[in-house]
């Protein structure tokens, strides 16, 4: 969760994925624009159960602690289950996915007047996402772009596509331009990011991939110094964004969603991979770019997982060599086939995500000793932390500086969470 708030803008609270994050500053500056200092917008996320648990929580947190404000909620969660929050006191009004990207939603006459508690529209029907542009990302080194919304998979566990709509994409030249713009700002690093992020350019004229956005962006935009991709799917990685993992400005990172490590598991998750496609992905980035560093999602305890399906996840940890890992305990989202799949005792889901965020443990200091002693260029995010190209935090013993910008540093030791860095000239 992040939340931000500055004298001449509201408060804005971002719960999940950096799509949010994105889509946060965006709805900040169209609600400065129309005067609504003084709202609270909460932002929220609906990928599991918890994360719905969690933005309730949150809701009536804010409404205690700001007791004259509106509160304005939005995100998946509300797009997906707009009654349940319109139902709550605490809430003025509930905005779909669609209209928070609106400038006109934001009209103080139109939002606050009258009796409309809901406004949420079918995002089924919503065919376009047009680029918003903004000046950087308040309060973050990194600054986020928005190339794609929506998807048009349906894996058997996911809620999402009901909260974001049909997978569409912004147009080439006019996610080339909000680069721009961003790097005219300061910014040194810019992350592409959207819900099915390799899904861009299937709807656009010539159905142009996500490789050939990527080498346009790095030709057209040659002041920008680091380029990133947001989570992606293991599946749809095109030739020519393999080719363009290369280039030194793009960085050496990439975050999969896999979600699993076993074939019959995959299957019954409506994947479209098999194991042996993930580990055989992992080899060929690695050859292409031998300092690239792996991320992914992986769910424990999905319905009918037995202790050999997840001894098989497991292991792909160390098959893949993935160092940062985000273990997700399975919880049934009502309106998914997972949901009236044959569920697993809490418990034992419960356990196997704690052992499988111990093996992730593991691979993550395994990972992280392999920098002691080395001098790194890390990009300071914020206060003393930083994060090397390849997404491995650290952490210096003295003040770096100004966020936003590359520092210098030599690595004492690890934590096992992070690197601890001492800066150098």
């Amino acid at each position: 969760m992040t939340e931000t708030k500055s004298p001449s803008s509201p408060q804005l609270i971002t719960l999940g994925c950096r799509l949010n994050t994105y889509e946060s500053e965006v709805m900040r500056g169209h609600a400065t624009d129309a005067g609504l200092n003084d709202a609270v917008i909460i932002n929220t996320c609906a990928v599991t159960s918890e994360a719905v648990r969690s933005a309730r929580q949150t809701i009536r947190r804010a409404a205690k602690d700001n007791p004259d404000a509106p509160i304005l909620v939005t995100g998946c969660a509300a797009q997906i289950d707009p009654d349940m929050f319109a139902k709550m006191p605490e809430v003025t009004r509930v905005i779909g996915n669609h209209e928070k990207m609106q400038a006109e939603t934001w009209r103080p006459a139109e939002l606050l007047g009258g009796h409309e508690k809901v406004r949420v529209n079918d995002i089924m029907s919503v065919r376009e996402t047009a680029a918003h542009l903004i000046d950087g990302m308040e309060g973050r080194a990194r600054a986020y772009v928005q190339v794609q919304n929506g998807c048009d998979h349906r894996c058997t566990f996911c809620i999402i596509p009901y909260g974001r709509g049909n997978s569409r994409s912004v147009p080439a030249g006019e996610v080339v331009n909000q680069v721009r713009r961003l790097v005219e700002t300061g910014h040194y690093e810019v992350v592409l990011t959207g819900v099915d992020l390799t899904s861009w350019g299937a709807d656009l004229p010539g159905a142009p991939e996500l490789g050939n956005l990527i080498q346009r962006i790095l030709k057209l935009v040659p002041e920008l110094k680091q380029l990133r991709i947001s989570s992606i799917d293991a599946i749809e990685i095109d030739d020519a964004l393999m080719e363009t993992m290369a280039e030194p400005r793009l960085a050496p990172f990439m975050h999969l969603s896999l979600q699993h490590g076993d074939d019959l598991i995959l299957k019954r998750m409506k994947r479209r991979h098999l194991r042996a496609d993930a580990i055989a992905l992992t080899d060929r980035l690695r050859a292409v770019r031998p300092d690239i560093a792996f991320g992914a999602d992986i769910i424990a305890g999905f319905p009918t997982e037995t202790e050999a399906h997840f001894e098989n996840s497991a292991r792909l940890v160390e098959e893949c060599g993935l160092s940062f890992l985000h273990v997700f305990p399975y919880s049934p989202r009502p309106g998914t086939p997972a949901a009236r799949m044959p569920q697993l005792d809490k418990a034992m889901v419960k356990d196997r995500a704690a052992r499988l965020r111990d093996v992730g443990a593991t691979a993550l200091e395994q990972h992280l000793r392999k920098y002691d002693g080395q001098t790194v260029e890390a990009l300071v995010e914020r206060g003393n932390s930083a994060r090397l190209p390849d997404f491995t935090p650290v952490q210096f013993e003295s003040d770096p500086g100004e966020a936003g910008r590359p520092v210098r540093a030599r690595i004492v030791r690890q934590d096992g969470k992070q690197l601890i860095g001492a800066l150098t000239a």
